[in-house]
């Protein structure tokens, strides 16, 4: 029994070893940029079997998908929903998930301090690098949520208010599944990434920093009608004054990545949030402090 523990953990550890070293000890920003050509070719000669191989060894469902035929695989990766299929809190109270995703950490935030994994603490200011944001958001809460490639890739607003300026921080494309996050240290701080700010009707500041990834590498965001990427010459800060609504679609990303969700200290987390459990769009993630 001990011999055969012993070769299950040998096993497990060999294919993370394998996984780390196929999906990050490459070009990362070159297999990123032949993805999204790959991705966009139009033709069912190559789209029809790449979604089918895709389908037949992952646990990609299209069931929800507002079409079932798909020009490209890039079309599949930003499908829409049928409408309907992500009913929104309609609570005042809460402030809704912006996406689907797997819960991978949350919490109070300790001074300035965050998990990214066990034993990886990062700070705001690694990943933010805005002293004013550090300050707000200083002992607050945070969610991280991880997209994964099969996932619904748009994501949406947790709140009503008015989106006052985007920040692009150009960045490395390391992988953000699970194997990656716990061995690279400060991971979403060193990828590229956006940093979103919005403004609440009650007068709190809510960011959502949308993280890109390996063979993900561009985000879109429908509001500014803009596709940020690797190429993407600038500003790196847009001032905007967008009103959205609670649901509303924001953006999309090309592949699966994560999305991390900051509020001001006073902000508890939804009772339904927890480490490894799937949340869906629109789906309670915070509870507004009240008064």
């Amino acid at each position: 029994m001990q011999n055969k523990n012993l070769f299950l953990k040998i096993k497990s550890l060999l294919k993370e070893d394998i996984n780390f070293l196929v999906t990050n000890r490459i070009p990362r920003r070159l297999a990123s940029q032949l993805m999204g050509v790959f991705s966009k070719i139009e033709h069912p000669w190559i789209s029809k079997p790449s979604i089918f191989l895709w389908r037949l060894f992952s646990d990609l469902d299209l069931t929800e998908a507002k079409k079932t035929s798909f020009n490209s695989l890039h079309d599949c990766f930003i499908r829409e929903l049928h409408e309907g299929a992500r009913p929104i809190s309609l609570d005042p109270s809460v402030m809704t998930s912006p996406c689907d995703a797997i819960v991978g950490a949350s919490g109070k935030i300790v001074g300035t301090e965050l998990i990214q994994a066990k034993g990886f603490p990062y700070t705001l200011h690694d990943l933010l690098g805005d002293d004013v944001l550090v300050k707000l958001y200083e002992d607050g809460l945070y969610i991280t949520l991880r997209l994964t490639a099969t996932m619904y890739h748009h994501f949406h607003s947790p709140c009503d208010g008015t989106i006052k300026k985007v920040t692009y921080i150009y960045g490395d494309t390391w992988n953000v599944n699970p194997i990656t996050i716990n061995r690279i240290k400060k991971l979403f701080c060193k990828n590229e990434r956006l940093i979103i700010e919005t403004k609440t009707y009650d007068g709190h500041l809510i960011t959502l920093v949308p993280v890109a990834a390996i063979l993900v590498a561009s985000i879109w965001l429908k509001f500014l009608n803009v596709l940020l990427h690797l190429k993407y010459p600038g500003p790196n800060q847009i001032d905007c004054h967008y009103e959205c609504k609670k649901g509303e679609e924001l953006g999309w990303f090309q592949h699966g990545s994560t999305i991390i969700v900051f509020a001001p200290k006073g902000f508890e987390l939804s009772e339904n949030i927890q480490f490894g459990k799937i949340v869906k769009m629109g789906e309670p993630l915070m509870r507004v402090p009240k008064g």
